[in-house]
């Protein structure tokens, strides 16, 4: 696919950074808000649909329209993501139930799944090859910026305006992004239109459902033994097997799997799901560490994040600027060597450990994640054909949501589970009268409000707070074996840099 994009092509590219910060901070943006809209709304027992609809309708969506774009072409899905992500965000604002909101959320979900792997293609496309290193780095930036930054705001615009403005905030951004991008960026009509893999298409939502709702209730609504959890994740793997065989029979397969026999895209998607994983769980638990084992408040747990935010921008910068000068393995050993360090580093904090100690080690891990928003997403692509660059693009994004959804699922079991052993350590005849009713120790977020934590003894406190604190440090070691697997993945990319001479000759430049 070719394309003459005429006018401006900076403010296309500005429509598509705004597009991405748009849609991928709609993941995290609600996160800090939820106390405040179930105060409102009820339905405490559902509010887990509400972020889950979101990435469910968003992961999904990725590698479908990602395809679809490579078939019927960019702009036509993207400015479709745009005005569903918009009309999704309207109705989030005006919702009056959970179940209503949740059902608003996934609508704004398909609107991120064609949003976030387009807009990274439409650049692809669009910029000249010796800019988009630069380029992809600044893109990666914004792209790690969100999932960072969405909290911040969250907690702001719930606790000095109105939560419904989380939403109706897209709206000013979407509208300048559609129309930078739909008056801009010119299209051509070199299209190849192939048959839709309705099967692939159909299986995949159907199996990210059941995966992600058993993800989402099990140990929660459910007992991770009882008949609904196994059902879901009965279905997932039967729709998942149902998936790969229709993906090998497919003419033109949503996923396809001859793409994974490139080592440089097999290693870069692989990378950025376990790379993905250990990231969320820095980013998850430093900000509940700093509440409940140091007594922090709220905007101060969201600030130590910073820290991380300006790390990951500066390695997702630098590592666009050095694609065309060395390779990407080059890039990505040092700075996930740098990952799998900071989150070590985060095993040895404590009751008595400093903020600023614990911002250094939380500076390394965003220098460990950066380059891989920016270079990975390069990578991907290195080999491919232009009409294949909307699947490969999505298919990178899909596999790094799903890496960061399993990474709170899993180790949110292994912290919840040492948590409540060392409870048991702490209070061997139970808490008895020391703790107030309506405090929940199981959930760790009891401890997160200074009102509730005031009404607890000074002794029970110091309790509960090192076994919080020994429960999240043990769980970052366990972070540390996906950081470290993705380390070693890295030598598997081999030499290749960005470079004119070898990108699109890849061996499935034709498919």
């Amino acid at each position: 696919m070719t394309t003459k994009t005429q006018g401006n092509v900076g403010v296309v590219l500005a429509g598509l950074l705004l597009s991405i910060l748009m849609a991928s901070m709609d993941n995290t943006i609600v996160a800090t808000a939820m106390g405040t809209i179930v105060g409102q709304l009820g339905g405490l027992d559902k509010f887990v649909w509400v972020t889950s609809a979101y990435m469910v309708a968003e992961m999904a969506g990725m590698p479908i329209f990602g395809k679809l774009s490579d078939m019927y072409g960019r702009k036509k899905f993207f400015i479709f993501g745009i005005l569903v992500f918009m009309a999704g965000s309207i109705l989030c604002g005006t919702a009056t139930s959970i179940v209503e909101l949740s059902i608003y959320r996934a609508i704004q979900g398909i609107g991120g799944g064609a949003l976030i792997p387009i807009a990274f293609t439409i650049m692809f496309d669009t910029v000249p090859l010796e800019k988009r290193g630069k380029l992809g780095g600044l893109f990666g930036a914004v792209f790690g910026l969100s999932s960072i930054f969405g909290p911040l705001l969250g907690a702001y615009i719930t606790d000095y305006i109105k939560w419904e403005w989380i939403f109706y905030i897209n709206l000013p951004i979407g509208i300048i992004a559609f129309l930078m991008v739909t008056i801009f960026y010119k299209e051509s009509h070199e299209h190849s239109r192939q048959k839709i893999d309705w099967l692939g298409a159909f299986t995949l939502v159907g199996g990210i459902v059941c995966l992600m709702f058993a993800l989402e209730l099990g140990g929660k609504q459910f007992a991770w033994d009882s008949a609904t959890i196994l059902g879901l994740f009965a279905g997932f793997a039967v729709l998942a097997l149902l998936f790969l065989f229709a993906e090998t029979r497919a003419q033109e397969p949503i996923i396809s799997f001859n793409m994974f026999k490139d080592k440089l895209y097999a290693s870069s998607n692989v990378m950025a799901l376990l790379s993905g994983a250990a990231f969320i769980t820095a980013s998850i638990y430093i900000p509940i560490f700093i509440q409940g084992v140091l007594g922090g408040k709220a905007t101060n747990s969201g600030l130590v994040l910073l820290p991380m935010m300006l790390g990951s921008v500066v390695t997702a910068t630098l590592g666009g600027a050095l694609m065309t000068k060395i390779s990407y393995r080059s890039i990505m050993l040092p700075t996930l060597a740098l990952l799998a360090g900071g989150v070590a580093l985060l095993t040895t904090i404590g009751p008595d450990s400093s903020k600023l100690i614990i911002r250094l080690f939380m500076v390394l891990v965003g220098l460990g994640i950066g380059a891989s928003f920016s270079v990975l997403s390069n990578a991907v692509i290195h080999s491919v054909s232009a009409r294949q660059r909307g699947s490969a693009s999505a298919t990178l994004n899909f596999l790094r949501s799903l890496g960061m959804t399993l990474g709170i699922t899993v180790f949110g079991i292994i912290q919840s589970h040492l948590f409540t052993r060392k409870l048991g350590d702490s209070f061997p005849g139970g808490t008895g009268e020391e703790i107030p009713a309506g405090i929940d120790l199981s959930d760790p977020h009891a401890l997160l409000s200074p009102v509730a934590r005031a009404s607890i003894p000074e002794q029970a406190l110091d309790k509960i707070s090192l076994a919080l604190s020994s429960s999240i440090t043990h769980t970052f070691a366990w972070a540390i074996i996906p950081a470290l697997l993705a380390f070693l993945v890295a030598f598997a990319m081999g030499r290749s840099k960005l470079d004119p001479s070898s990108e699109g000759q890849g061996s499935h430049a034709a498919h």
